[in-house]
């Protein structure tokens, strides 16, 4: 079975690069892209790269982290477009072929924290 961890690593930095081709090569034919937060889903690998081909603005990532076991990875990433930094935690399951197979996205948005906690915390 290929790595999993390298599969999602060159998935991220094809993304980075703009190489479609190479990007789709981490991906199986059948794979579903969710997004919990909007409820939506796409399946497949053509409809996912052009997804990703058209999302609008000159974004950049890098990755902060990568958590690996056989057949699951995840990645903590942080996303740039002009002076707007957001991050996103993504869930990749692969198949057989150590493609992959499935991606779960979170977007967390930050928030201020509740009142009264202060003393317990520090901000950064």
């Amino acid at each position: 079975m290929t790595d999993l961890r390298k599969t999602v690593e060159t998935f991220w930095a094809t993304a980075e690069a703009r190489d479609w081709d190479a990007f789709a090569e981490t991906l199986a034919e059948d794979v579903v892209y969710t997004l919990p937060q909007t409820r939506e889903r796409i399946s497949g690998r053509e409809r996912f790269v052009e997804f990703n081909r058209e999302y609008p603005g000159d974004w950049h990532l890098r990755i902060e982290r990568i958590i690996a076991e056989p057949g699951q990875v995840v990645s903590w990433t942080l996303l740039t477009v002009g002076l707007e930094e957001m991050y996103a935690i993504s869930f990749f399951t692969g198949d057989e072929n150590g493609r992959i197979s499935a991606m779960t996205d979170f977007w967390p948005e930050p928030y201020e924290p509740p009142a009264g906690r202060d003393h317990l915390t520090e901000r950064y």
